[in-house]
């Protein structure tokens, strides 16, 4: 145990009576709660504890509503939400079908990202502490590597698929380099190398400046994709003369026309699963409630409503023109006739994969790594190791074997829900938000987070059965009209489950970590 505050903690000042502020006048409560910090502050473990896990400073945080939305406003138009939702077309939606699946699977978003991100903005903490509250200070290492071997696997087949952009808009510039594309070394051509490698350099680079350049990446790059896509469906709803395909081209009726709308919706909180646990690794730095709130309303609903208009010209309007269904943009940007153009879209898509890439799936793992070994890491060197693992498990193998898509991602991913009914069960329902931030950094074991031996095994016995129904409604056959609500069972049951067996003797306190916080541009 350390008896001395941690490196690059900085006292808070005390005010004086010629300051020009005025004096905060304490009550009694707050002064026990000052105490408490600070005492819990000479009792933080080096294991538990660097700079990059350390709760944010309240004064200085920069994320604002703006800040927020821009992380929707890149990550709602990626290509694999794209290619997500033409697929409801090729199911047999129509327009209003369509909008409607997103609306509600918008509303289901936008409440559970709010009261996830208001977790960061109270406690200012990573993903990674945040589990130790449930799962303690040891077991949370369970659902921070989870979430981190999705999100670094996804990593790796993002930037390959923007390296397959990449290799489009070389070729349309520089025809030669067709001859650099024609080989194979281990299942990639010379220019995909050259492609993967020069993305794949550009996001580390950016990721080893911190979470603020991270902030303003995705700052610049939301405009310029939220501009490309709406010019791009204006571009197919000129070529189809004015005309879209609205109704459904299966013509889906009744109950089935239902099941598949709200399937649809429940799928696209799915593809968010990942989000709603970690998304307090970006509101740890957010100004205030109002500024997450402000940001997920019109980057989720507002922005997703777009989105789904978009969706519908691109689709109805691409398929009025020559009766085919599109897979992703990526279709449509290749068939565009003009170069530069071609090369523009092609560098809007490939800001967009970068900004998807950075805040989906790269923070998740690079805070898990950090978590494992935060004596010997930091966010620097977490992201070049979580960059290397991404690269050396060679992705575009993995996302060429459907198998591995499908029951290895898929499987991890389906445990995300159980992972989140425990989690905010635990936090909202059983705590009431009071948390001790202090004590998520102790290795005391009379600590509020030690358990037994530093796990609380009543949260793992509620993911176990969670986790098992989650996997059996997602894969088998028999549960296939269940499998799109996988994630609802998984988080319904966990949440229910540990609610149910949780200790209710425990005394909660609710304690800040503005004694061991540092400043939230590190």
């Amino acid at each position: 145990m350390h008896t001395t505050p941690p490196v690059g903690v900085e006292p808070a000042p005390v005010p004086t009576a010629s300051s020009d502020q005025p004096v905060h006048q304490t009550t009694a409560t707050d002064a026990l709660c000052e105490a408490a910090s600070a005492a819990a502050a000479r009792d933080i473990s080096p294991s538990l504890y660097n700079t990059d896990l350390a709760p944010t400073k309240r004064q200085g945080r920069r994320w604002t509503g703006y800040s927020i939305f821009t992380l929707w406003a890149n990550d709602v138009h990626s290509l694999g939400n794209y290619a997500f939702a033409v697929g409801l077309f090729s199911l047999g939606l129509g327009g209003w079908q369509i909008l409607t699946a997103l609306a509600i699977g918008a509303v289901l978003l936008f409440v559970l990202l709010s009261f996830s991100g208001f977790m960061g903005q109270k406690t200012g903490v990573p993903f990674p502490v945040m589990s130790r509250i449930s799962f303690g200070i040891r077991g949370a290492q369970l659902a921070s590597l989870l979430r981190g071997a999705v999100a670094v696997a996804w990593f790796g087949i993002q930037t390959f698929l923007a390296s397959v952009v990449l290799r489009v808009m070389l070729v349309a510039m520089v025809p030669s380099l067709h001859d650099l594309d024609t080989n194979s070394i281990l299942g990639l051509s010379t220019l995909g190398w050259i492609s993967f490698v020069g993305l794949w350099i550009v996001q580390l680079v950016i990721v080893s400046f911190g979470m603020e350049m991270i902030r303003k990446y995705e700052a610049f790059a939301g405009p310029v994709i939220l501009v490309t896509m709406v010019l791009l469906a204006v571009w197919v709803f000129i070529e189809a003369r004015g005309s879209i395909q609205w109704t459904g081209i299966r013509g889906l009726e009744g109950g089935e026309m239902w099941r598949t709308i709200f399937a649809g919706g429940a799928l696209w909180v799915s593809i968010y699963g990942t989000f709603v646990l970690n998304f307090c690794d970006f509101t740890r730095s957010a100004v205030s409630k109002k500024s997450i709130v402000r940001g997920n309303f019109w980057g989720i609903p507002i922005n997703m409503l777009l989105f789904g208009a978009i969706v519908v010209v691109l689709a109805g309007g691409q398929y009025k023109i020559n009766g085919t269904i599109i897979e992703t943009p990526s279709d449509i940007v290749q068939s565009i006739p003009n170069t530069l153009f071609l090369v523009l879209a092609c560098l809007a898509i490939l800001i967009l994969t970068i900004a998807v890439n950075l805040m989906a799936n790269f923070v998740a793992p690079v805070y898990a790594l950090t978590n494992l070994f935060p004596k010997r890491l930091n966010f620097r060197r977490a992201a070049w190791v979580s960059g290397t693992i991404g690269l050396v498990i060679l992705p575009w193998n993995l996302y060429n074997n459907p198998l591995v898509i499908v029951y290895f991602l898929g499987g991890l991913g389906a445990l995300l829900g159980p992972l989140f009914g425990v989690v905010m069960a635990d936090y909202w329902l059983l705590r009431r938000g009071k948390v001790n931030v202090p004590e998520l950094y102790s290795e005391d074991p009379a600590g509020a987070y030690f358990y037994k031996r530093g796990v609380n095994p009543r949260a793992i016995i509620a993911l176990v059965p969670a986790a098992v129904l989650a996997i059996l409604v997602a894969f088998v056959p028999a549960f296939e009209a269940a499998a799109p609500f996988a994630w609802f069972f998984g988080a319904g049951v966990g949440a229910l489950s540990y609610y149910v067996i949780a200790d209710r003797r425990q005394h909660f306190e609710d304690v800040d970590g503005e004694a061991i916080a540092v400043a939230s541009t590190h």
